[in-house]
């Protein structure tokens, strides 16, 4: 049986080194490939105008029905780039499916030798939870090459992204773009390392050996396309797995288009399901955090300590991310 509490031999937290002017960034696709190659080419450049230096994995561009390429050749591109040591951080083109694919195939002890940093979300977070299982890296959800970065970016997600990955002072406060507040769902206060991500991904993770230990951590969850009944069953997987029986809070993102799509249908709405599932909780919990899948996007450094005030409607990280 599956328990949030047997994880073995504890291990620490690996920061990877900050990111400088100049530096290389590493560009690959562990999911998907876009539709539109034309579109990573705009994120090179953009990322190009800004200072840094890019290397494309040798398979970036193939594709495989739904697939990036085969297993073989993304996972060939992923370790290449932790192997390189020109390389100072890895960037996901998108997401899509895929990366849950390769975890049984990863040389953790590669990654373990050469943290860097590595940025991504939506399907990507199966990978960055699997890092933080088996060696502690911190890693990043954060902006795609051929998701945020291919046209005009958000002024809110450049500055947020830009900060936490390239200095290695405290990251403070979390806050709304324009301020605008979070939505209180259970008062207190909690103290814990923040972990999670897309809902989905993180379920299909439970029951394995990739699914991190989440104890006294602070959950952040979000997801998209998602009817509320779905939403449902995977919060009552959490549930039932007495996740939030081990957690010390949790931090609610932007759950895009989670509507039933059949108006003949009848339903909860999604904000009755996160209602029923987090009200009663004995552990605090805001809702409407700008972050995941939309354009003003947060960056949250997984793997990190988190301090979570719902009675005064607070997040900081009182921590670096990067060394």
């Amino acid at each position: 049986m599956w328990c949030p509490l047997k994880r073995g031999v504890k291990m620490g937290i690996i920061k990877p080194k900050k990111l400088k002017p100049g530096d290389v960034i590493g560009i690959i696709s562990p999911a998907s490939t876009p539709d539109d190659l034309s579109k990573i080419d705009n994120g090179v450049k953009y990322l190009e105008k800004l200072g840094y230096r890019v290397e494309i994995g040798k398979n970036v561009g193939t594709q495989e029905g739904y697939l990036a390429g085969t297993d073989e050749q993304r996972l060939t591109d992923l370790h290449s780039m932790f192997k390189n040591k020109h390389i100072r951080a890895i960037f996901s083109i998108r997401g899509g499916y895929g990366s849950g694919r390769l975890l049984d195939k990863i040389d953790y002890k590669l990654i373990s030798k050469n943290p860097k940093i590595f940025v991504g979300y939506s399907d990507i977070n199966a990978l960055q939870m699997a890092f933080f299982a088996k060696t502690g890296l911190v890693t990043f959800a954060g902006p795609m090459v051929a998701v945020d970065f291919h046209e005009e970016v958000s002024t809110f997600t450049e500055e947020v992204f830009w900060r936490t990955i390239t200095s290695n002072k405290k990251i403070g406060k979390i806050k709304n773009p324009r301020n605008e507040k979070f939505y209180i769902l259970n008062k207190g206060r909690a103290v814990g390392k923040i972990l999670g991500g897309n809902l989905s991904l993180l379920t299909s993770l439970m029951g394995t050996e990739y699914f991190p230990k989440i104890n006294n951590s602070i959950l952040i969850l979000e997801d998209i396309n998602e009817a509320p009944y779905k939403i449902d069953r995977m919060l009552n997987h959490l549930r039932l797995a007495k996740v939030f029986k081990h957690i010390k809070g949790v931090i609610l993102g932007h759950f895009v288009d989670c509507v039933e799509p059949d108006p003949e249908k009848r339903t909860f709405s999604l904000n009755e399901v996160i209602i029923e599932y987090f009200q009663n909780l004995d552990i605090p919990v805001l809702y409407n955090v700008k972050h995941g899948h939309i354009k003003e996007n947060i960056t949250i450094p997984y793997g990190v300590k988190c301090v979570l005030n719902a009675t005064r409607s607070t997040i900081e990280i009182p921590d670096n991310a990067v060394t």
